[in-house]
């Protein structure tokens, strides 16, 4: 417990610049302080046909219910929902995911609802989430959008390692704020930073965030665009131009602004999209995830009911 309340395991190691600018000592919760960190640790093994959570760790406000097994076409699959009990992100929160995906499993992460991120008015929050894929995984983290609020400050570190034999499916997803209320892009700094890694630490794929407003909006960023996604797609099973057609063509009729490209050392490819309706987005993405799936395991994506 103590090593794992300790700054060094909840902070990020780098916090940037444009973020840590804003540190300072709220006038509510303290850095550290009950309910500001928030700690998720789960490990998943094969054992008797499935994929197992022998390992967990949870603290206030990170949490899960009970893996479930409802997928037709993969009963071995588990799919593990992450929730939050805070209502979002606050100012000086801390919050840090460990996901384990053993020899063999095969595992699907989501959230429960989009990721809100609350206005600030004193220092900024961070996330890291840590997800490793042994031999042999499949593993899907696939979580809903992160919508950060006018006057929000936060930096997320998302670090993949993943075996040469793993197959790893993951999206980040983005609005410009609530949108429902005409608030875009308001918040003051939004820096995520997305790593594939291998086990031995070798860098494979960086991907790298930096947003703020006003000088969000222009032609080399976001342009008239509310929503921003990605998803990349890392596996052996299927050569890197399959995986990048598959996902060109799951987003050809989508009407979205999207790109599409094979990923360094040809692990595999990903995707950019840009739009304006969330449901849109939503059903492009799912596209691409389905086509994916086909590709690499012959099975369609489920449909998910969360609660």
């Amino acid at each position: 417990m103590t090593v794992r309340l300790s700054p060094e395991h909840y902070e990020p190691v780098h916090v940037p610049y444009e973020v840590r600018r804003y540190s300072a000592t709220p006038d509510t919760l303290a850095v550290g302080s009950p309910g500001k960190i928030g700690l998720l640790e789960l490990g998943f093994e094969q054992l008797g046909g499935r994929s197992e959570l022998v390992t967990r760790y949870q603290k206030s406000p990170l949490q899960i219910m009970r893996p479930l097994y409802f997928d037709p076409s993969r009963p071995d699959l588990a799919l593990v929902i992450l929730m939050s009990t805070g209502g979002g992100i606050l100012q000086a929160d801390r919050l840090r995911l460990d996901l384990h995906c053993g020899a063999d499993t095969s595992v699907h992460f989501t959230t429960q609802a989009a990721t809100k991120i609350h206005r600030m008015d004193h220092d900024y929050a961070t996330q890291m989430v840590n997800l490793t894929a042994g031999p042999g995984a499949y593993v899907e983290y696939l979580p809903e959008p992160t919508i950060p609020y006018g006057g929000s400050r936060f930096y997320q570190r998302t670090v993949v390692t993943a075996d040469p034999t793993a197959t790893v499916l993951a999206s980040e997803s983005l609005f410009g704020g609530r949108l429902a209320r005409g608030e875009r892009n308001a918040y003051d700094v939004l820096a995520l930073d997305f790593e594939l890694r291998r086990p031995s630490g070798e860098l494979v794929v960086l991907d790298t965030i930096r947003m703020e407003p006003p000088a969000v909006t222009g032609p080399a960023v976001l342009g008239e665009h509310d929503l921003m996604s990605s998803f990349y797609a890392v596996s052996p099973l299927a050569s890197p131009t399959a995986l990048a057609d598959a996902l060109h063509d799951a987003l050809s009729q989508s009407g979205l602004t999207y790109g599409v490209s094979v990923l360094p050392g040809d692990c595999g490819a990903w995707l950019r999209a840009l739009g304006g309706d969330p449901q849109t987005m939503a059903g492009a993405l799912r596209t691409a995830w389905d086509a994916v799936r086909r590709l690499l395991i012959g099975v369609p994506a489920p449909h998910l009911r969360k609660p």
